[in-house]
């Protein structure tokens, strides 16, 4: 499961990107709605996947920035989004939540959707993503509920911890198969 889910490489890993793509694109299409990105608005993407909430991001903000740890999901999201790139309102990378390679007060708005569990170092995260965020920034986190290993209350204390206000969550019901998420709001 690691190689197509967790930490796509290979075949395995294109495959599980597929899978990802037509799966998570519902809660994608919420998250940006929630979101609303303007296009005044650059915005950190955190563990695109294969791109499909990226694109949604690129078609709304100034710039959609894309940081994820798997060349695989760089490539799959490159190619969705490759309109986008080639006119300068998405640019990807490899990176993690815990090293997003932004510099200080440079965004306007991070987002991540189902993998917050995959994030090696939780507070440093946290930490890193409050850097990166302008003052009165937002902070979207999506994670399917079963995914969470810590209470809703502990995932909130660490993002205050980390200098978020206003930090809050809720769980959103999803139609069809698509398990609950918890949803992770701050600001900067």
């Amino acid at each position: 499961m690691d190689l197509a889910f967790g930490h796509p490489r290979g075949k395995v890993g294109e495959l599980g990107g597929r899978v990802m793509a037509k799966v998570n694109a519902k809660v994608e299409q919420h998250v940006v709605d929630v979101l609303r990105p303007t296009p005044q608005e650059v915005v950190l993407v955190v563990g695109p996947g294969p791109g499909v909430g990226l694109r949604l991001v690129g078609e709304r903000a100034l710039k959609a920035i894309g940081v994820d740890p798997s060349q695989v999901m760089l490539t799959e999201a490159g190619q969705r989004c490759a309109d986008l790139v080639a006119s300068g309102r998405v640019e990807l990378r490899e990176g993690t939540a815990a090293r997003t390679g932004q510099a200080e007060d440079s965004v306007d708005a991070v987002v991540s959707v189902d993998n917050l569990q995959l994030w090696d170092n939780r507070p440093a995260s946290f930490h890193e993503l409050r850097r990166v965020l302008r003052p009165g920034g937002r902070l979207l986190v999506s994670v399917q509920r079963w995914q969470l290993d810590v209470s809703e209350y502990a995932l909130i204390q660490e993002a205050e911890q980390a200098g978020f206000g206003d930090v809050r969550t809720s769980l959103q019901q999803h139609s069809g198969l698509t398990p609950p998420s918890v949803q992770l709001f701050g600001t900067a």
